[in-house]
C-alpha cells in the first residue's frame, strides 16, 4: 500500500498506443541523499540529549529532533520520486511529491549530451547529465546523481542510433 503512494507512477507518462517501451529507468544515486542520512544521525544525537535536560526542557531537543528527521525524510522521499525515464522514444523526468512535475524531450530534439563525473562521482559510481537541445529552454537539462552515467548514456545513444536520428558517423541526417 505504501509503496503505491510513494511511487512516481512513470507507466501512466507513456505513449503506449505508440508503441513507446521503457528502455531504463533511472533512480538518483544513494549519494544524492547523503545530507539526509547525516541529518537523520544528527537528529536522533539531539533527540538523545532531552536525557541530560531538565524535566521542564526536554520538549526543547525533542522537538529540534523531530523536526529535523521530518525535513531528513520529506528529502529523502523528494529523492525517491524523482525519476529519470529513457524510452524508445523520448526521455523525461517525473518528480515531486505532492504534486508532479514532468520534462520531457524527444530523441530527435537532443544534440548533445555531457556527462560530468566529479572526483566523488567516479569513486562511487555516479555522474550527471546535462542536455542540449534544439529548443532554447527546456525543461529538461540537468539530471543529477545519475548511477553508471557511462552506461547510460550507451543506452541513450543506442537508442538515437536504433531509431534512424543520427547516421553511422554519429552526426544527424538531413
Amino acid at each position: 500500500m505504501l509503496d503505491s503512494i510513494i511511487d512516481p507512477h512513470v507507466t501512466r507518462h507513456l505513449i503506449a498506443d505508440e508503441g513507446e517501451i521503457i528502455v531504463d529507468e533511472v533512480r538518483r544515486h544513494w549519494m544524492a541523499n547523503l545530507t539526509s542520512y547525516v541529518e537523520l544521525v544528527v537528529a536522533v544525537l539531539i533527540t538523545f540529549t532531552m536525557l541530560f535536560f531538565e524535566a521542564r526542557f526536554f520538549w526543547l531537543p525533542l522537538a529540534a529532533g523531530v523536526g529535523l528527521a521530518a525535513h531528513a525524510i520529506f528529502r529523502m522521499l523528494e529523492t525517491h520520486m524523482d525519476r529519470f525515464v529513457i524510452t524508445n522514444m523520448r526521455v523525461f523526468r517525473v518528480h515531486g511529491i505532492f504534486s508532479q512535475h514532468i520534462a520531457t524531450m524527444p530523441m530527435a530534439r537532443i544534440l548533445d549530451i555531457s556527462v560530468h563525473k566529479p572526483f566523488v562521482g567516479r569513486v562511487f559510481g555516479y555522474g550527471h547529465f546535462i542536455f542540449e537541445s534544439a529548443a532554447q529552454d527546456q525543461g529538461l537539462r540537468e539530471i543529477r546523481y545519475v548511477g553508471n552515467p557511462d552506461e547510460r548514456d550507451l543506452t541513450i545513444q543506442r537508442v538515437i542510433q536504433r531509431s534512424g536520428l543520427r547516421g553511422a558517423t554519429g552526426r544527424r541526417d538531413k
